[in-house]
């Protein structure tokens, strides 16, 4: 199913143009037009799927193969020293348009710090009981 106000059901389906890198029945991997770095890729599923959360199986097993090669690509055709895969879910973890997609960003050695963060610290006790909260909603 497609939403018919979805930018990116819009690209994916071809009715807005794009830099494509790759496309078959189910996906569409373009060029993002704001990029974190040199060849920053987004993949679409043709389908619409708001968030991970509601992407189907067989599909969300085909992006990630997917994402392996247009990261392998990008290592061969641009010399990126490695690259993120980033997939947000939800306003507060900066996803802005909710149609499922995943960010494939290349790295180069002495680029700027794109995906990071400061560890934090928990106890095993801690752990343990988060483990356990998450266990009862699985």
């Amino acid at each position: 199913m497609k939403d018919e106000a979805c930018i990116f059901c819009k690209i994916a389906g071809g009715e807005i143009p794009s830099a494509t890198l790759y496309e078959d029945e189910d996906f569409r991997v373009i060029l993002d037009l704001g990029p974190a770095s040199k060849g920053h890729a987004l993949i679409l599923p043709k389908e619409h799927y708001a968030d991970l959360c509601a992407l189907d199986d067989k599909i969300a097993s085909k992006a990630l193969g997917l994402a392996a090669r247009i990261g392998a690509a990008m290592k061969k055709s641009l010399d990126c020293d490695g690259f993120n895969l980033v997939q947000n879910n939800g306003r507060a973890a900066g996803q802005t348009v909710f149609h499922f997609h995943i960010h494939v960003i290349p790295r180069y050695e002495g680029g700027p710090d794109i995906v990071s963060w400061t560890p934090g610290n928990a106890s095993g006790e801690e752990l343990a009981q988060l483990a356990e909260t998450i266990k009862t909603a699985l």
